[in-house]
């Protein structure tokens, strides 16, 4: 086929039906609607992880047949979009300061809050965009505080992109303590006592000078506090290279 009509075809074909666009049918006396098996699965993967949600897990949950659930959600996928949505809209949207720094600064500390509440998240984040309303919405907020800092909306983006992505690995790193956590049965200052005598040994032998000093000397931040300190570090960057 020739490229001009491949191009053709392709723009009057049909477009695949959306979670999105497709009308929600009401639903049946004293079964449950969309919203009740969002909120199920949601309640799964917050306990479980998103690999236990699966239609028939979430239908079971609800005392509810499967195909009473196909009625609604055509498949996973579109369940977990819905998931997406839903958590991206448990909190309402920051108030703008009208300052750049601390808009980006709430934007980024909204992303956090909900990311911890919902460990699963950042996975399906880190990838395409959410195209739901209420991550949409979170978009366009994130979107106005960048612009405050470059009206160069490409320059906008990427800003917002490095915020992000400083938010998603610091999450990333605390969730990895949690799970070390769960999987060996130690908090973190328990393991840091199991180990204390290897770490002094390894220490005294003097061939880690700059690691003995950070063992020995410098401050333990908390979580939060080094999730601040860092973001201060990135705003500082994109003040540096897209500030006025």
């Amino acid at each position: 086929m020739p490229v001009n009509e491949e191009r053709n075809h392709s723009m009057t074909e049909p477009a695949p039906s959306s979670v999105w666009t497709r009308p929600r049918p009401e639903p049946r006396r004293r079964a449950p609607g969309v919203d009740q098996y969002v909120a199920a699965a949601l309640a799964v993967a917050d306990a479980e992880g998103l690999a236990a949600v699966s239609m028939r897990r979430v239908a079971g949950d609800l005392g509810s047949g499967t195909a009473t659930l196909y009625r609604y959600i055509t498949n996973r996928d579109e369940l977990v979009d819905l998931m997406v949505d839903a958590a991206q809209g448990e909190d309402p949207l920051p108030e703008p300061a009208r300052d750049w720094r601390a808009d980006l600064a709430a934007v980024a500390h909204a992303l956090r809050e909900t990311l911890l509440r919902h460990p699963w998240l950042a996975g399906e984040l880190a990838g395409r965009p959410s195209l739901g309303p209420n991550s949409l919405r979170r978009s366009e907020s994130a979107l106005r505080a960048a612009v405050a800092l470059t009206p160069d909306i490409t320059l906008a983006s990427q800003a917002l992109g490095a915020v992000h992505a400083y938010v998603l690995g610091s999450v990333a790193t605390q969730q990895a303590v949690r799970r070390a956590e769960q999987r060996t049965g130690l908090t973190e200052e328990q393991w840091q006592r199991s180990v204390g005598p290897y770490i002094s040994e390894v220490l005294a032998a003097g061939e880690h000078p700059m690691l003995a000093r950070r063992v020995l000397e410098a401050e333990e931040l908390d979580p939060d506090g080094e999730f601040a300190f860092g973001l201060e570090c990135v705003l500082d960057g994109l003040a540096a290279r897209l500030g006025p």
